[in-house]
């Protein structure tokens, strides 16, 4: 119902880029190639938290691109997920290739903490990243949303952390939902986030994952990729290499 209401509004109330405030536009066009107008790159947090997977984002978190992330994930502005899935895709293009013989991109979303979704009353990841799929199947890839990571702990609010506590508070907290290690094995796995940080919470995604497939903790980040839409660390960013 909540999201019924906000598509509904956003067509009969004035909107303004959620970038610059320019009237008249949910993204203009400057602020939609500040978040995915350039190729994506390859980036490496530092302090590089262990099994981290290669990690590829669109976008710095800065200036238009963090207000219009800010703006789907905190206020709802739900029409943003288009654009924010197509930068996601291009992250997932960088970082998987051509998906050959492997099977189809299974896009596996970070999970959200149960009351962070009730109280913005919808799961943003999960939402962008069904956005993404739908764009790399629009353009010749296969993929599909596998949401079958879940948070199996309570963790104490990220904001705040430096990467040690981060890496102790998430430690453990996500697990594959049963039968996930069979949705996982039919394809390559591709990690997901909205925001790049520490590296933690995919870190601690890719443990799950390889734990799943019945692989131990020293193999977690192989055999898989992540994506993110931005990254937090601008320093953070290389010459996509891979």
């Amino acid at each position: 119902m909540r999201d019924w209401w906000r598509e509904v509004s956003g067509l009969v109330l004035p909107v303004a880029c959620a970038g610059c405030g320019r009237p008249r536009t949910e993204l203009c066009a400057r602020c939609g190639t500040a978040l995915h107008g350039a190729p994506p790159r390859r980036v490496r947090p530092s302090p590089r938290p262990p099994g981290l997977p290669a990690v590829h984002a669109a976008a710095p978190y800065e200036n238009a691109v963090r207000a219009v992330l800010l703006a789907h994930k905190e206020r709802g502005v739900l029409g943003l997920a288009a654009p924010l899935g197509r930068a996601l895709a291009a992250s997932v293009r960088a970082g998987t290739g051509q998906p050959g013989a492997a099977g189809p991109l299974l896009l596996v979303p970070v999970p959200s903490a149960r009351s962070a979704t009730a109280a913005r009353g919808h799961d943003p990841v999960r939402r962008i990243a069904r956005a993404a799929a739908g764009e790399l199947r629009r353009t010749g890839t296969p993929a599909r949303v596998l949401p079958v990571l879940r948070q199996t702990r309570a963790v104490a609010d990220q904001s705040g952390l430096g990467a040690r506590r981060r890496r102790a508070n998430l430690d453990g907290a996500l697990a594959a939902a049963r039968g996930g290690e069979r949705l996982l094995a039919h394809g390559r796995v591709v990690l997901v986030d909205d925001l790049l940080t520490t590296g933690s919470t995919l870190a601690e995604a890719a443990r799950a994952v390889a734990e799943a497939l019945g692989a131990g903790r020293e193999s977690a980040g192989r055999g898989v990729c992540a994506a993110a839409v931005v990254s937090a660390s601008p320093s953070a960013f290389e010459i996509n290499r891979n």
